[in-house]
C-alpha cells in the first residue's frame, strides 16, 4: 500500500457535506417558522376555518321598526315573515353547474344568478348569497324537496317590509334598497353587503333606529352542508316603534285631490312644525322596492319620464311667482320704502327702465295700497316696489323668511333653492346685476327658486308674525329654530301683509276659491310663468292655458293659526283657478275633522 492511498484528500466531500447540512438546516428552520406562524400567529384564522367545516353562522335579520301615523293606531310600515333562496358556494364543487340547476329550479335566467354570484364573490365561500327573495310557498317546497340534491341552495327566513297603504305617503316614508358602496363605506360596522337599507324619506333618515339589531344562529352541519341542529342562537332585536307626525286622513285627502296632477301638497302645523301631510305626484309604491332589483330594472325606473322618485315637495325647484309678494311687502314696510297707505296706480301696464311691464289684469286695478295689492296680486304695485328696493335688501328679507336655504326637515334630499343677489350673480355668472332684473324678482320671477316645503315654512313664519318653525316628520322632534324674523321685522308689517292675505281669500281677491266659512283663511295665489309672455302670445289658446305653474299657500285661522296649506300644481294655469280650490278642500277637511263633536260617555 502506498502513502498516497492512506492520505487521500476528503476536503471536497467535507465542504459538500457542510453545504448539505446548512441547506437542510435552513429548510428545517423555515418549516419551524411556518409551523410557528400557523400555530401561534394565525391560529384564530385556521380555527375558524376548521369550525366552518362543522358549523355555519346564519345572520338573523331584525324586524324593522313599525311606523305609524301621529295617533299611533294607523300602521304605515310593517313587517311580515318571508323566505329567500341563498347560494352557499362552500357546498358545491362545480359552481357553473350549480348556477344552471338553481336558475332552472327558481325560474330565473342563468345570467341573473351568475351576475348575482359574481357581485359577491369577494365574500367567504361559506357565506350565503341571496339569489331570489320573497319566495312563494311553492318555491320553498321545491327547494326543500331537493335539498339532498342541491345542498348549495338553502332557504332562509327574514322579516319582509310591507307598506299596507301602498303609495300613500311614499315620498315621506321612503323605501328599502340593497346597500350600495356608499352605505358600506359610511356604516362599515352596522351595514354589510347584501343588507336592505332605508333610502330617502323616514326609512333613510332614521335607518339606524329603524333597523334594529340583527341576531345570530350557529348551526351544526354535516359534510354536505345539511343542518344537524343548533349550537347557539342570539335573537334579533326589532327596531323601536316610531310615530310620525302625519295625519292619516289628511294625508289621504291631500293625495286624493292631487291625484293625476303633477305637483305637491304640504300641510303643516305652524306652532309645532309637525308635517301633517306631505304629498308629491306622481308617486310610487315602495312595496316594489323590497325585491332586489337588477341594474336594468333600476335604470328603467330611474329613467321614467314621469320621474315618480322625485319628491316635488322637497326637491322640486320652482319660481314662487306672486307668493313672493308678501315678502316684498314686508321688506318695503320694514325699510320704509312704503307706508301702510302708500298708493300706486295700476293701469294694466307701466313703462319701467324703457320697457313695458304688464299686470296680469290687462284692464288694471286702479289705485291700490299694499293690502289691496296683495289682495288682487297686482304686478304693477310690486314693480314699483322693485324700483325702490335694491336686490340685496330683497335678498336679506327673503333670507329672514327662510327662502334660499333648506328648512332642515328630517328627511334627506331637500334642495336649497335660490335667492339672487349682486354677489351671487358676480360669483356664478361673472356679471353685474342690473336694476331691470330686480323688477322681475319683485313679482317672484327671474332667477328666484323655492321648494314647496320652503313656501310652507315661510307661510308658517307669516302666520306666527315672524317666529319660525322647522318642519319635521318624527313625533317628538322639536320644531324650534334660532333664526327669528320677528326681531328684524316690525309686528305691524306682518299685520299689514296678513290683512292683504285675508282679503285675498275673504274679500273677493285672487284666493277666493280657498274660502271656508267660519275658518278665517289667509292666503296668497301664485302663477309662475314657464315660458315668456311673447311666446305665450304666439301659441294656441289650448297650450296657453298650461304655460304657468299654479300655486296657493295660506294658513288658518287668522288669529292663533292651526294649519298651513301649500299647494303646487305643475302647468295648472292660474293659482286662483286651480291651486286655491284644492287648498280650500284641505282647509275645509281640516276644520270639519277638528271641529266635529267628540263622542261623550256617561250613564
Amino acid at each position: 500500500m502506498t502513502d498516497k492511498g492512506i492520505y487521500e484528500d476528503f476536503s471536497l466531500v467535507r465542504r459538500r457535506a457542510k453545504a448539505a447540512f446548512f441547506a437542510v438546516g435552513l429548510l428545517c428552520a423555515f418549516a419551524l417558522i411556518v409551523y410557528w406562524k400557523i400555530q401561534i400567529l394565525d391560529y384564530r384564522k385556521f380555527e375558524s376555518l376548521a369550525l366552518a367545516n362543522r358549523t355555519r353562522d346564519i345572520v338573523l335579520p331584525a324586524p324593522r321598526a313599525i311606523l305609524t301615523d301621529r295617533t299611533g293606531t294607523v300602521v304605515l310600515a310593517d313587517n311580515r315573515a318571508a323566505f329567500k333562496a341563498s347560494f352557499l358556494r362552500d357546498n358545491t364543487r362545480d359552481e357553473s353547474a350549480s348556477i344552471r340547476r338553481i336558475a332552472a329550479l327558481l325560474g330565473l335566467g342563468e345570467d341573473v344568478v351568475a351576475t348575482r354570484v359574481e357581485k359577491y364573490k369577494i365574500w367567504p365561500r361559506f357565506r350565503p348569497i341571496v339569489v331570489k327573495d320573497n319566495l312563494s310557498f311553492e318555491e320553498v317546497a321545491r327547494i326543500e324537496a331537493r335539498k339532498n340534491d342541491l345542498p348549495e341552495l338553502i332557504v332562509e327566513a327574514e322579516p319582509r317590509r310591507i307598506y299596507p297603504h301602498a303609495t300613500l305617503a311614499s315620498h315621506a316614508l321612503g323605501y328599502l334598497q340593497e346597500a350600495d358602496v356608499n352605505d358600506l363605506k359610511t356604516h362599515p360596522d352596522s351595514i354589510r353587503a347584501g343588507d336592505m337599507v332605508g333610502k330617502m324619506g323616514i326609512e333613510g333618515e332614521y335607518n339606524e333606529r329603524i333597523a334594529g339589531r340583527e341576531g345570530k344562529l350557529v348551526e351544526i352541519v354535516d359534510s354536505l352542508g345539511r343542518s344537524q341542529g343548533e349550537l347557539e342562537r342570539t335573537e334579533p332585536q326589532p327596531g323601536q316603534r316610531l310615530a310620525l307626525t302625519l295625519d292619516f286622513e289628511l294625508q289621504a285627502k291631500a293625495e286624493e285631490i292631487l291625484a293625476g296632477r303633477e305637483g305637491a301638497v304640504v300641510v303643516l302645523d305652524p306652532v309645532t312644525g309637525d308635517v301633517l301631510a306631505l304629498a308629491s305626484y306622481p308617486n310610487y309604491n315602495p312595496n316594489k322596492f323590497i325585491n332586489r332589483f337588477t341594474p336594468e330594472e333600476w335604470q328603467d325606473l330611474a329613467r321614467n319620464p314621469d320621474n315618480p322618485l322625485l319628491d316635488r315637495a322637497l326637491q322640486g325647484l320652482y319660481s314662487p311667482g306672486s307668493l313672493f309678494k308678501p315678502v316684498m311687502g314686508l321688506a318695503a314696510l320694514a325699510t320704509g320704502a312704503v307706508g301702510s297707505d302708500t298708493i300706486y296706480f295700476c293701469g294694466g301696464v307701466v313703462d319701467i327702465y324703457g320697457a313695458p311691464r304688464h299686470c296680469w289684469n290687462e284692464a288694471g286695478h286702479g289705485a291700490l295700497n299694499l293690502r289691496d295689492a296683495i289682495r288682487y296680486s297686482c304686478n304693477i304695485y310690486f314693480y314699483q316696489l322693485g324700483r325702490r328696493i335694491p336686490i340685496d335688501t330683497i335678498a336679506r328679507y327673503a333670507g329672514l323668511m327662510g327662502l334660499g336655504r333648506k328648512t332642515g326637515i328630517d328627511i334627506p334630499g331637500e334642495k336649497d333653492g335660490l335667492v339672487p343677489s349682486t354677489e351671487w350673480k358676480k360669483t356664478v355668472r361673472r356679471e353685474d346685476w342690473y336694476p331691470g332684473e330686480t323688477i322681475s324678482v319683485a313679482i317672484g320671477q327671474g332667477p328666484l327658486q323655492t321648494t314647496p316645503i320652503q313656501i310652507a315654512a315661510m307661510t308658517a313664519r307669516l302666520a306666527n308674525r315672524g317666529t319660525a318653525v322647522r318642519p319635521h316628520l318624527l313625533m317628538g322632534e322639536s320644531g324650534a329654530v334660532e333664526d327669528d324674523a320677528a326681531s328684524s321685522i316690525p309686528g305691524g308689517a306682518f299685520d299689514q301683509v296678513i290683512e292683504g292675505m285675508w282679503r285675498s281669500v275673504n274679500g273677493g281677491g285672487t284666493g277666493a276659491a280657498a274660502q271656508v266659512e267660519g275658518f278665517q283663511v289667509c292666503g296668497k295665489t301664485g302663477s309662475t310663468q314657464t315660458i315668456s309672455r311673447e311666446t305665450a302670445e304666439r301659441i294656441a289658446d289650448g297650450a296657453k292655458i298650461k304655460k304657468t305653474h299654479s300655486w296657493f299657500t295660506g294658513f288658518a285661522p287668522r288669529t292663533n293659526p292651526r294649519v298651513v296649506v301649500t299647494v303646487l300644481v305643475e302647468y295648472g294655469g292660474g293659482g286662483g283657478a286651480t291651486a286655491a280650490p284644492l287648498a280650500g278642500q284641505l282647509f275645509e277637511f281640516f276644520k270639519q275633522k277638528h271641529d266635529r263633536p267628540r263622542a261623550t260617555s256617561g250613564n
